[in-house]
């Protein structure tokens, strides 16, 4: 089962959370925020949002590769995937 990781990180040693699939790689990976109760706040909205596909944005890089972001309500970015070959 995927799992939630919060960890601190950054030159301003930020908290940051991912999630991890069930074989260890990253499917998501969070911006910084300085408190640990903002970042759980993110991962309560990454639990809410991700239930609905239109906060999906799936984007191709320029090396041909595929991510999402998933966003909240807001429009506001939550959390980035890393980047997949199909």
């Amino acid at each position: 089962m995927s799992k939630f990781e919060v960890y601190r990180s950054g030159q301003k040693n930020e908290f940051r959370f991912r999630l991890k699939a069930d074989n260890g790689q990253n499917i998501l990976s969070s911006e910084g925020y300085t408190t640990k109760a903002g970042c759980l706040n993110g991962i309560a909205s990454v639990k809410k949002n991700s239930k609905d596909p239109q906060r999906f944005i799936k984007t191709t890089t320029p090396t041909n590769m595929f991510r999402f972001s998933l966003t909240a309500a807001n429009n506001e970015i939550i959390g980035v995937s890393q980047n997949y070959k199909s």
